[in-house]
């Protein structure tokens, strides 16, 4: 007994982290190397053969499928719009809260409410106000006498109105973190601006935005890797259609899985999506080193 209390009592160390390794190694190490390691298969549950080691053919094929760059472009589209519009408005809602008011306490709380809410139970929500017989919004564009749409019933349509799906769920995450970083500035460098005579547009502009920059940066980072793997809004509203107009590399690996069964392509097309969330992450965590400087 002595010698196990003596054992544990000189790695602690070791011990005490050991469970969140084991979770780690679980949960995100062993999926994202097996995943690597199919992708260099030929595995395909239709043909019914053992998975073969092929090298770079299934990165060749997805390479050369026309499917897969349009898939791209409209993941980079999807994210960057998504992302654009969400941090403006988030910051713009943080500097409105940042502020004293009457029910600052009940605006917070109703802001929590979009990110509170389950995918699934968002999508069939918007499907309903985008339905282009019995949906609200062409209602309202009949009424005013304005031409209504499909919204997610055309393909030219469908990003957008997916877009703005995205933007009203996670404006609020944008704006709580920003808000955060508003709160905690120190106070002498806004003092020295009045002091210097500055107005509130160069407060803001000289000031506030160069601190806040480095928050503001990692909501950014935060809000596109989780943009640019978004499945769940897409999967319950549209399922990549109509056609393939709304059909990003995340759904796109997800019908070459799941719809398709050829395992090494959906594998190839997901390490892709891998290494430009990688790639995004670190170019705009090198921009924030640089306001941190």
């Amino acid at each position: 007994m002595v010698g196990k209390s003596g054992f544990v009592e000189r790695n602690l160390k070791y011990i005490f982290p050991l469970p969140a390794l084991i979770f780690v190694f679980l949960l995100m190490i062993f999926p994202v190397c097996y995943t690597l390691f199919i992708s260099f298969t030929d595995w395909a549950l239709t043909t019914g053969r053992p998975m073969k080691f092929v090298g770079l053919q299934s990165y060749l094929k997805v390479l050369k499928d026309p499917r897969f760059h349009a898939a791209i472009g409209r993941t980079l589209f999807f994210t960057f719009g998504v992302v654009a519009f969400q941090t403006v408005l988030g910051t713009i809602v943080a500097l409105i809260l940042n502020r004293e008011f009457i029910g600052k306490g009940p605006v917070k709380l109703i802001l929590l409410l979009p990110l509170v809410v389950t995918p699934v139970a968002i999508g069939i929500t918007f499907n309903l106000f985008y339905d282009p017989t019995i949906g609200f919004l062409n209602y309202v564009l009949s009424t005013l006498g304005l031409p209504t749409s499909g919204w997610v019933t055309e393909a030219k349509t469908v990003l957008p109105s997916l877009m703005l799906v995205d933007i009203w769920q996670w404006t609020p995450m944008i704006a709580l973190i920003v808000l955060a970083g508003l709160s905690g500035l120190s106070s002498e460098p806004f003092e020295s601006a009045k002091v210097d005579g500055a107005n509130a547009v160069q407060t803001f502009f000289f000031v506030t935005l160069p601190m806040v920059m480095p928050t503001i940066l990692t909501a950014i980072v935060l809000r596109s890797v989780d943009a640019l793997k978004t499945y769940d809004i897409i999967a319950a509203m549209t399922r990549g259609g109509p056609g393939y107009s709304s059909e990003t590399l995340n759904i796109h690996g997800y019908k070459l899985s799941f719809e398709y069964f050829a395992m090494g392509r959906a594998s190839a097309v997901l390490v892709f999506l891998f290494l430009i969330v990688l790639a995004f992450s670190l170019g705009v965590m090198q921009i924030r080193k640089k306001f941190e400087l």
